[in-house]
């Protein structure tokens, strides 16, 4: 059975730093993609950052320089630091991890929406 579970959301100052975490049960996390996405309030989920099997990186134009997403695969766990906290990245964040899809791995998670997710977890970003 495939879980993902992220945690380390939280209140935290605008400015400050953040970490959170998505450990993944049931599969090898670097045979897929895995993502985070981020769901402001009354608004659309929205990808911010993406590793595809072979390590490669991406993320959205609007967080590029402040979000960094990394893999630890001995723990099966894939994490996105947030520098420079800025209000408007309050929300909800998702995990997502889907098999593997080639060297388009970034447009395909813009456009399909389907794999394993996690329950999300919470940050809220004070001014």
């Amino acid at each position: 059975q495939v879980q993902l579970v992220e945690s380390g959301g939280g209140l935290v100052q605008a400015g400050g730093t953040v970490t959170l975490s998505c450990v993944i049960t049931g599969l090898d996390i670097s045979s897929g993609t895995t993502s985070w996405y981020r769901q402001p309030p009354s608004a659309a989920r929205e990808l911010v950052a993406g590793i595809s099997s072979d390590g490669a990186t991406n993320y959205a134009d609007s967080v590029k320089g402040r979000y960094t997403i990394s893999r630890d695969n001995a723990k099966n766990t894939v994490n996105l630091l947030i520098n420079a906290l800025k209000v408007e990245d309050t929300g909800t964040f998702w995990c997502n991890w889907r098999g593997p899809s080639g060297s388009n791995w970034w447009s395909h998670l813009k456009t399909y929406d389907y794999g394993y997710w996690g329950q999300g977890t919470q940050v809220t970003v004070s001014s």
